[in-house]
């Protein structure tokens, strides 16, 4: 059985949300982030950045990174493209959902991260906030005339669904997102993303 170790609201959301989908049974592992339970020495061990999600194979191995891990389950569960150019397109996607959209948002929430200097985090959240707004942007024009990221409903949905969340979190104008928001009301509509938001107590 496969095991997710997950935190509230964090972007192993995408990963939840696909566990759920797949029907497969698999153990939830909750992770209290506020209290660093990501940095106990056992998790350590599994995944040593300390950081959610992780997926823990039949066999006891640790699979790290939504990069990694979506894919993955993608492929298990039939919910990721098969053809060539498609799935380079998605590996791309993924890419640029890991490297630029989240880690804009890593500035406004972890500018301890980028800066030893704490009168300089002001700054730093500032320009995050922005460029984390303007990803968002760019997100919603790729939905423009589509109802998924792909041309069917895939792993990708799920990770483009947690910026949303996350720029509501942020107090971000996102209802000027148009394509973006009708997005985001189709996957509350499926019975796998409702029950996730009401386990990590998510409102969007």
């Amino acid at each position: 059985m496969l095991t997710l170790y997950y935190g509230p609201g964090a972007c192993s959301m995408a990963s939840h949300i696909v566990m759920e989908e797949s029907g497969e049974k698999y153990e939830p592992r909750r992770m209290d982030l506020a209290k660093g339970e990501q940095r106990s020495e056992e998790y350590l061990k599994m995944n040593p950045q300390g950081r959610v999600p992780l997926l823990q194979l039949e066999n006891g191995e640790p699979l790290a990174e939504n990069t990694a891990i979506l894919p993955y389950l993608g492929k298990r569960f039939t919910l990721w493209p098969q053809a060539g150019l498609a799935e380079a397109k998605a590996l791309s996607l993924i890419g640029f959902f890991a490297s630029s959209v989240h880690a804009a948002h890593a500035h406004v929430g972890r500018p301890e991260r980028y800066t030893a200097d704490p009168s300089a985090y002001p700054g730093i959240k500032e320009q995050g906030l922005k460029t984390f707004h303007m990803h968002l942007k760019q997100i919603d024009d790729m939905l423009a005339g589509r109802e998924w990221f792909g041309n069917e409903y895939s792993v990708l949905d799920p990770y483009g669904f947690v910026f949303y969340t996350w720029g509501v979190r942020r107090e971000l104008p996102m209802n000027e997102l148009k394509n973006y928001t009708a997005f985001k009301d189709r996957m509350k509509n499926r019975p796998a993303v409702a029950r996730v938001l009401e386990d990590e107590k998510i409102k969007v």
